[in-house]
């Protein structure tokens, strides 16, 4: 699996529909996927993930209202029960030595805590009926694995991170019986890491019980950056403070020692009571630019010139994402790339 940073044929992205992720709010998130794309067509292709025809109407008209460069816009009419990319669309790796592209299907559970997944387990086989690609199932043990694209982040050389919360607790169990060793397997074998580095738990408010893609990724081959807080009293303080200290304890894939950089986190982010997963870990390297998010908060400001020190070469672009974070997920959640082909 190449990084994140590396070149993309598309984007895939969901356009929003399930009422239920943004209870009481979800108005204005269509108008946020449209900036966020808005900002991916100027760089390269969005695949963009339509109910039906009727749905593919609606968000033609918001684009074109929101100013996108709709010719770089591709529709896929396919039914889904969310639209969280990142964990249910399909995974690009290269397939072969001469860098053939193929696409990784693992099965989707709905973070093995909703009933309704049923029409996203089947969305990537659907939308490489356009695609024509291989398409890998996953298998261990004579069974599906279970993995979504937020539980783990690669640096495209070897390297994999994850949490243990994530894939090793009894609670909301992917693959119940999997073992630290199955999982290394698995990403030995189907993403090409050789070198798994664990994390412990995620942040306070995930609902996917500990993804990595709110804590802690790669930048570049050897440079982590991890979100930390300040506030002794916050439920995040402890939990960051030990994976900052494991991070620093880590080396990649050749043994060199990770560099590794710290992100803030805002001031908690609350909507009728619930706490959200705000991180500016959760942010989206495209083409040419990162897209971060950002809530109004003072802390923005140190989050968009970190990122902007460590991505010289890209535009890092901010999103405002108090409302669309109530969906319990932000810009990487709501993103899968497709990678360019290497031999290109």
């Amino acid at each position: 699996m190449p990084a994140e940073w590396e070149p993309h044929e598309a984007t895939w992205l969901g356009w929003p529909h399930e009422l239920t992720d943004w209870p009481g709010k979800f108005s204005p998130i269509p108008w946020a996927l449209a900036e966020i794309i808005r900002h991916l067509a100027e760089v390269e292709r969005v695949f963009l993930i339509v109910e039906d025809r009727a749905a593919e109407m609606r968000a033609r008209a918001a684009l074109a209202k929101s100013g996108v460069r709709l010719e770089a816009v591709s529709f896929f009419r396919i039914p889904t029960d969310r639209g969280w990319m990142r964990d249910s669309g399909p995974i690009g790796v290269a397939a072969s030595e001469t860098a053939d592209l193929a696409l990784l299907h693992f099965a989707f559970n709905a973070w093995a805590k909703y009933d309704n997944y049923k029409k996203d387990a089947r969305m990537a086989a659907r939308a490489n009926r356009q695609l024509k690609l291989p398409l890998i199932q996953p298998e261990h043990k004579g069974q599906r694995v279970v993995l979504e694209g937020g539980a783990m982040d690669v640096n495209g050389c070897g390297t994999l991170l994850t949490t243990e919360e994530c894939l090793l607790s009894n609670v909301q169990a992917r693959n119940p019986g999997f073992t630290q060793d199955d999982y290394e397997e698995v990403f030995r074998r189907y993403l090409g890491a050789t070198n798994v580095l664990w994390l412990k738990r995620g942040i306070a408010g995930d609902d996917t019980h500990g993804h990595v893609d709110d804590l802690a990724r790669f930048v570049n081959p050897r440079t982590v950056v991890t979100v930390i807080e300040k506030d002794r009293a916050s439920a995040n303080y402890a939990p960051l403070q030990e994976n900052l200290a494991l991070l620093r304890g880590m080396k990649d894939q050749d043994g060199w020692p990770l560099r590794v950089e710290a992100l803030p986190m805002p001031k908690p982010v609350y909507f009728a009571g619930q706490l959200l997963p705000a991180s500016y870990a959760n942010f989206y390297i495209a083409n040419k630019i990162v897209l971060v998010p950002t809530f109004n908060d003072p802390a923005d400001r140190l989050a968009l010139n970190t990122l902007a020190g460590l991505f010289p070469n890209r535009e890092v672009a901010p999103i405002y994402c108090r409302d669309l974070v109530l969906g319990l997920g932000a810009i990487h959640c709501m993103t899968q790339q497709l990678p360019r082909f290497y031999n290109e």
